[in-house]
């Protein structure tokens, strides 16, 4: 039974592999070249396992201790997977102690296949959640922790490589604007941030904008949703 469902999950998370390798393999040369050993992002891949917050964990350790500072942004960053969760809750039930691990390791990717893979009927529905959610943590620590390892081993230059975490936010804004079918979220995050940066400054606008952003998309969410279904609609008939 398990390895039925090993052998089902294991080729839907290849493409994730792919990315994961570069990622995390960037994210690890990052930390390094931020002053931190290998350790840290073995352990904080393993433990957090959020990649976006995982890259701003980096900064949060080179800045003064501010511990609600620090909670506040991760719940922020990571504030979509509430939605994730609420769209996975009748496919966890019954699933007994596995359902605990596939909340604690469910990321974008992770979440994206389990909800929308087709499972065999001869495969079990709770064993090829599991090991999708494990393939992809795998991926992800062996190489955050194998650019990690790089990074202390090869010199180079490493001056820019923070850029990377700037890149992927790019790539997912980008990625979303292409799949949404009306564009008021994504001018809302953008004209947010816009205000927020003007009125707190670079140092201190970053919790102010994830908190109104939350809020807006959170008291506009029943009208972006008649939105789409009419954009739907209209699509066909053009």
């Amino acid at each position: 039974m398990k390895r039925r469902a090993l052998k089902a999950a294991f080729p839907r998370t290849i493409p994730i592999m792919t990315g994961f390798i570069f990622l995390g393999m960037a994210y690890g040369i990052y930390m390094n070249a931020s002053g931190f050993s290998f350790i840290y992002p073995f352990f904080m891949s393993m433990l957090i396992f959020g990649g976006s917050l995982e890259f701003v964990c980096v900064e949060m350790l080179l800045s003064p201790f501010a511990p609600v500072q620090v909670l506040i942004m991760a719940v922020m960053i990571q504030a979509r997977h509430l939605f994730y969760g609420l769209s996975m809750l009748d496919k966890f039930k019954g699933l007994g102690w596995k359902k605990y691990y596939l909340i604690f390791g469910m990321c974008d990717e992770t979440f994206s296949v389990n909800y929308t893979s087709e499972i065999p009927e001869d495969v079990d529905r709770g064993w090829f959640y599991f090991f999708v959610t494990l393939l992809n943590q795998f991926y992800w620590v062996v190489s955050a922790t194998i650019g990690g390892i790089i990074g202390s081993l090869l010199k180079f230059d490493t001056s820019g490589i923070s850029f990377v975490m700037t890149a992927m936010f790019v790539v997912i804004f980008l990625d979303q604007w292409m799949k949404e079918k009306i564009h008021v979220s994504s001018m809302i995050g953008i004209l947010v941030s816009l205000v927020c940066l003007i009125l707190f400054g670079a140092d201190s606008f970053m919790i102010p904008t994830m908190i109104l952003i939350v809020l807006l998309l959170t008291l506009l969410r029943k009208w972006l949703e008649q939105c789409d279904k009419l954009k739907e609609k209209e699509e066909p008939t053009k």
